[in-house]
């Protein structure tokens, strides 16, 4: 099972949490990621993924709102 790395070793060589890590495999946004049980196994090399998702969603810098 070499191919693959945990999500902490992610976390790691990728600079994030590993929080940040689980959420981008929960949302499919690293390729090959698969579960076993509860345990997420990442391929050793996977590319960290980029861009913000959150970037267009709106917030107090959106700006299409509050025009005066």
């Amino acid at each position: 099972m070499n191919e693959f790395i945990t999500v902490q070793e992610a976390a790691e060589k990728w600079g994030i949490t590993s929080r940040q890590v689980q959420i981008l495999c929960k949302e499919g946004r690293i390729a090959g990621v698969a579960r076993i049980s509860r345990i997420w196994i990442i391929p050793r090399d996977a590319k960290k993924p980029t861009g913000d998702k959150r970037r267009n969603m709106g917030g107090k810098d959106d700006a299409t709102k509050h025009h005066v």
